[in-house]
């Protein structure tokens, strides 16, 4: 199974692309237009409206360092709070298969956790920049 530990940096990268590029979505129809209204939305559930502000930011400018690798752990721990709050405060009452249940905002928060804890892999800006976000060069070559 040595085969598979060659591919781990595509598979951080497919980790990165896909929730990088559902956070950009969801981000940038928040923010473009209805920014307003979202941080009206978070206020009625008993949040400050500014953090509207912040989530939307999350979501958008987290996703796009996702999706370049960079700062991977520092983008993927706020997208992972953001998510937190999502189930917490919205998908909680609905279950986790109901109708805006938590089950898709879960699948985001755990891949966002998995970024977290292993960084970017090797196909990211961080290990072009020797930044510690790339992940797992120092573990691959103990592992040798």
């Amino acid at each position: 199974m040595r085969y598979l530990d060659r591919i781990q940096p595509l598979a951080l990268l497919a980790l990165r692309v896909t929730l990088g590029s559902i956070m950009v979505a969801h981000g940038s129809h928040k923010g473009y237009g209805h920014m307003h209204e979202y941080a009206g939305y978070i206020a009625s559930l008993g949040l400050p409206a500014w953090l509207g502000y912040v989530s939307a930011l999350t979501e958008f400018l987290g996703g796009i360092l996702l999706l370049l690798g960079l700062f991977t752990r520092c983008a993927a721990f706020a997208v992972f709070i953001n998510l937190a709050v999502a189930i917490s405060r919205v998908h909680w009452k609905h279950g986790l298969l109901g109708a805006g249940g938590y089950e898709f905002p879960l699948a985001l928060g755990t891949i966002a956790f998995a970024l977290i804890c292993f960084g970017g892999g090797a196909i990211s800006l961080d290990a072009i920049r020797g930044g510690r976000g790339g992940g797992g060069s120092s573990q691959r070559s103990s592992a040798r």
